[in-house]
């Protein structure tokens, strides 16, 4: 009797064991719509990239990914709330060099890029193209820059903010030949375009992809590329390395996929590898080539790696620009 007794109470310990770990245990991934967060206003270069990753992710995830902005200092506002959003792999981030620079730039972010995130996966690379609005008297780099040099305090180019690898190429510029551009931050490229097109920039510094239309019918001029190859899609405009006699000129944008800190390895692991079999599609792959983008892949590792070395070579650029965050 007694043996029943035990034998019994052992099988109802163990069930109640159990069902108490499956009680407790975390729900599988996705458990509900995944949105990806753009730090900056619609039309811009993430979110034509975010809205590409996510078709794919929705259908491979099974769930809805839905694309949201809150855009604003300098990519700033966005990042800081998926930073501080819960760490289980449905608010994601998709943001660019900002990542890297603006702890260069701003005394006191409510985050910290390397701590508060965990790297997914590189998305795209982008080139910055040099443009002008057709009012400007230039129709080379050379001249661009004398014109400039000419007339200290007159010229003046927009970006999405500071930190921007459109901001970059411009202090990059201007450390490199002396060329001094007024930058005005926007919440995003789009209105900064806007602006550009209408002649009340006279100077951009602007992403391939939204830049390119308006290179292609003449409502800009496209002086340089700041990659060291020529874009296949503009290739008689020379690089700002050619175009000056400036060898060492550089300055690639790049866009990845990030996570907040403690969001589950495997959960992160999941999501590189459905985006990265994303970034395979030929969809995908004909949505940022045709916008003017690298397709970007690799580990996570490398992602992170990437971020960590920008922050360190841009770090001189930043110093002798003496650039900050206004």
């Amino acid at each position: 009797m007694r043996r029943r007794l035990w034998g019994a109470l052992c099988v109802m310990g163990l069930w109640a064991s159990l069902h108490s770990g499956t009680a407790g245990a975390q729900s599988p991934f996705p458990s509900k719509p995944v949105k990806i967060i753009v730090p900056a206003t619609p039309g811009g270069t993430s979110d034509i990239f975010a809205r590409a990753i996510a078709n794919k992710l929705q259908e491979s995830l099974g769930k809805p990914v839905v694309v949201e902005y809150k855009p604003g200092a300098a990519t700033n506002i966005g990042t800081d709330w998926v930073a501080k959003s819960a760490p289980d792999g449905h608010t994601l981030l998709i943001n660019g060099i900002t990542l890297a620079t603006n702890p260069l730039l701003f005394a006191n972010l409510p985050f910290n890029p390397t701590r508060d995130f965990a790297p997914i996966i590189e998305v795209a690379e982008m080139l910055n193209v040099v443009t002008v609005h057709p009012s400007v008297p230039v129709n080379t780099m050379r001249e661009l820059v004398q014109l400039i040099k000419s007339q200290p305090g007159v010229f003046n180019h927009g970006t999405p903010g500071v930190g921007s690898s459109g901001f970059l190429s411009a202090e990059l510029l201007a450390v490199k030949t002396g060329a001094k551009i007024t930058h005005i931050s926007y919440q995003g490229n789009a209105q900064a375009v806007v602006d550009h097109l209408g002649g009340i920039l006279q100077v951009g510094f602007v992403n391939l992809p939204v830049a390119l239309q308006h290179v292609k019918t003449g409502k800009l001029k496209a002086l340089a590329v700041t990659s060291t190859k020529r874009s296949p899609l503009l290739p008689d405009v020379p690089t700002v390395a050619e175009a000056m006699g400036l060898p060492d000129f550089e300055l690639v944008g790049w866009f990845g996929l990030l996570a907040p800190s403690r969001t589950p390895p495997e959960v992160v692991a999941r999501l590189h590898a459905e985006t990265l079999k994303a970034l395979k599609d030929p969809s995908v792959i004909e949505v940022i080539q045709t916008a003017g983008g690298s397709v970007g892949g690799g580990s996570s590792a490398q992602f992170e790696a990437r971020i960590r070395r920008d922050a360190e070579r841009l770090t001189e650029v930043i110093q002798l620009s003496g650039a900050s965050a206004k």
